[in-house]
């Protein structure tokens, strides 16, 4: 009975991590001079996407700023840093002239609905679950590796909780892509 017991607790665990209530295991801090990158993922995306999105935490311990000033990606033709703003009531998303400031002492969030990666001309989808490598590049501490784990397509965290589709096709359009997304 003992038996029996374990293996049904062990299909619904698979059952659970199949249809995302399970979080992933989550990589380990990668560190760069002074900065402490955490919490590192994006959405999956639907066949056709052209752009996607990528979304971490960035901590400055060190006692002078640092600049996140963009990247490069296998998986994407560009990765740049932008910002969604609201301007009268429209949405609007733009790249960060100059790089995005980190400054000493202090985090920054990169999260839907405001600064993120954005990762332009896919060159496949992402699935739930896989790992999309990038390179960070930051005025002092230089080139970064980081990977970004892949969270359901309407993740609104690193633990693929909440969100919607429709928040993916308003990047999608914002960006002149239709809502290919």
């Amino acid at each position: 009975m003992k038996s029996l017991s374990i293996r049904c607790g062990m299909i619904g665990a698979a059952a659970m991590a199949a249809l995302g209530l399970v979080a992933p295991a989550h990589a380990e801090p990668v560190k760069a001079g002074d900065l402490v990158i955490t919490q590192a993922w994006t959405r999956a995306t639907p066949g056709g996407a052209k752009v996607g999105g990528g979304y971490l935490t960035i901590e400055n311990k060190g006692s002078s700023p640092d600049k996140l000033i963009g990247g490069s990606t296998d998986a994407a033709g560009k990765l740049e840093v932008h910002e969604m703003t609201t301007e009268n009531g429209i949405m609007k998303m733009h790249p960060v002239a100059g790089g995005l400031t980190i400054a000493p002492g202090k985090t920054v969030k990169l999260a839907p609905g405001g600064y993120h990666l954005m990762l332009m001309e896919l060159k496949h989808p992402f699935k739930q679950g896989g790992k999309v490598p990038v390179t960070l590049r930051f005025e002092k501490a230089g080139n970064v590796s980081v990977t970004l784990d892949v969270q359901g397509i309407g993740a609104q965290s690193p633990r693929g909780m909440g969100g919607s589709h429709m928040d993916h096709m308003k990047m999608d359009k914002m960006h002149g892509h239709g809502g290919k997304m």
